[in-house]
């Protein structure tokens, strides 16, 4: 009995790849993309395992389904889903999905714009993100991102590593929980590493510090957890002012310079006092693409305990559409609903 019949568009940003899903759309229940995504996880998960994990994906694939807008202001909706799970919010996601969705005649402007500075509304599991983009002809060029509110959540901790030694590192959150790893005695940067050594020791470090630090949004109960880790290093290029490795998912290392990781990123810096309102920021992936972030504005987020200092960032990037296929899912395949190699 077949499952499902998918229709995609193939994409990838800065190198990482999108799988926008055009068809076989689940009908999720709740008000929110927030509870849209507790439902597709309990309710519609094979989806994402089939369409994301071998032999249709891989460790690195990521996709999103678009849907009509939750609130009366916003132009669509988005729901990511990856290797990893259904994210909260993801930049380089959401850059390939709005970049395929125009380019495709899937995505229309509720308020088009006369001048270059077209602007989309868009609802996300972690809230809503505004979007400008840029257009020659058919084609996209750039697309920029103002991010969900982004803070420090953990500063300083240090956390034994089993045959590695004492590794200090921050949490921060950029639509996604991630422990930052900066150069120190036991990690000598990103540029010393080659990608095995950082898979390795990536699993190690998430795990331990899933452990040992709680994670929960102020807001948002159900966006919890550590789910990246973000390494850091000498960037290769001239105009980058940093460079990262973005571990997610079991095996997979972020090939754009991460939009979410790039938010906490700011976030960390600018909780540091090394960024401040209106600063840009040009981060590097593992293979040299770049991202320009920005701090748009300081903000505090109400929380149980108080109030805490955030950020709300902005994150612009590229992305390319390079095909279209259709992806059938049959439970008479033994690997149906995918598989990892350990």
């Amino acid at each position: 009995m077949i499952k499902g019949t998918f229709f995609c568009i193939d994409a990838h940003t800065c190198g990482n790849p999108v799988r926008l899903i055009t068809s076989g759309h689940p009908n999720l229940k709740g008000e929110t993309m927030s509870e849209r995504r507790v439902d597709f996880l309990e309710n519609h998960d094979w989806i994402r395992q089939g369409l994301m994990f071998e032999p249709r994906g891989h460790d690195m694939m990521s996709g999103a389904f678009l849907y009509p807008p939750c609130s009366e202001n916003a132009d669509a909706s988005i729901l990511f889903v990856e290797t990893s799970g259904c994210l909260p919010m993801c930049g380089h996601g959401t850059i390939g999905t709005i970049t395929a969705a125009l380019e495709n005649g899937l995505l229309t402007p509720k308020n088009p714009a006369s001048s270059g500075a077209n602007k989309l509304i868009i609802d996300v599991p972690a809230g809503q993100v505004k979007v400008e983009y840029q257009q020659q002809g058919n084609k996209v060029t750039a697309v920029k991102i103002f991010n969900v509110a982004s803070y420090l959540a953990h500063r300083d901790v240090t956390l034994a590593i089993p045959g590695l030694g004492d590794l200090t590192l921050d949490v921060s959150y950029g639509g996604n929980f991630y422990v930052i790893v900066e150069p120190q005695e036991n990690f000598p940067g990103i540029e010393h590493w080659n990608a095995d050594q950082i898979i390795k020791w990536s699993q190690v470090v998430r795990e331990i510090a899933s452990k040992t630090l709680t994670c929960i949004h102020p807001q948002d109960a159900s966006v919890c957890g550590i789910s990246h880790v973000l390494w850091t290093g000498k960037p290769s290029k001239a105009n980058s002012d940093a460079a990262n490795a973005v571990f997610y998912g079991d095996k997979a290392i972020d090939r754009s310079p991460c939009g979410t990781g790039t938010s906490a990123r700011m976030a960390q810096l600018f909780s540091k006092g090394l960024l401040k309102q209106g600063d840009t920021f040009v981060h590097e992936s593992y293979i040299g693409s770049q991202f320009e972030g920005k701090i748009e504005q300081v903000i505090e987020l109400e929380s149980a305990s108080g109030k805490i200092p955030a950020i709300l960032p902005s994150i612009k990037g590229w992305a390319k559409v390079f095909g279209k296929n259709c992806i059938t899912i049959d439970d008479d395949d033994p690997y149906a609903f995918g598989f990892v190699v350990q």
